[in-house]
């Protein structure tokens, strides 16, 4: 099971599918969702059965984001273990928590469970190059760009190239 963990003026607890109702105004958002994977979502329902199918599947593990003077879901946080001490991380924010450092926030805290706490060797992240606001962030944490993947993802706005994001504990660790 999922263990929650906190930071400065944040919690991150398991996600619930009770959360749906939150995280829809992220999952809804036509400009946010344009680099996700899947497309907005048109009603809650299609965001509860979305993240119904995401939920901790022991290699896969998915937090909610929320301040600490309320349990309102305000974002989310994902660690997949891809193979011993490997983990993809993913990451979204309502629009309305944009702009306060509360996804680098998250996210850095995120890294060091992942890296300090649990001893992972290397973090990474998938991005599409045009979702400038999460490939700023990657750099910021100090993720280095390791590589472009041409038409990588087939997506709902098309083909889409990725960009892969590394982090070693090592550089991590030294910051």
């Amino acid at each position: 099971m999922t263990a929650a963990f906190e930071s400065a003026r944040l919690r991150m607890r398991p996600t619930r599918i009770e959360d749906a109702e939150a995280l829809h105004e992220a999952y809804r958002d036509e400009a946010l969702m344009r680099y996700w994977s899947s497309g907005p979502h048109a009603d809650v329902a299609a965001t509860r059965a979305y993240m119904a199918a995401r939920l901790d599947t022991g290699d896969q593990r998915g937090w909610a984001i929320t301040l600490h003077d309320n349990d309102h879901a305000i974002g989310t946080l994902w660690a997949g273990v891809k193979r011993p001490g490997l983990s993809e991380i993913g990451y979204m924010l309502v629009r309305s928590a944009w702009g306060q450092g509360y996804a680098r926030e998250a996210v850095a805290r995120l890294i060091d469970l992942l890296i300090r706490e649990e001893g992972h060797r290397r973090v990474f992240a998938d991005t599409d190059p045009d979702n400038t606001a999460s490939n700023r962030l990657l750099e910021r944490l100090g993720f280095v760009l390791e590589g472009r993947l041409r038409g990588e993802w087939e997506t709902h706005i098309g083909l889409r190239d990725s960009y892969i994001w590394g982090l070693l504990a090592d550089d991590w660790i030294k910051q």
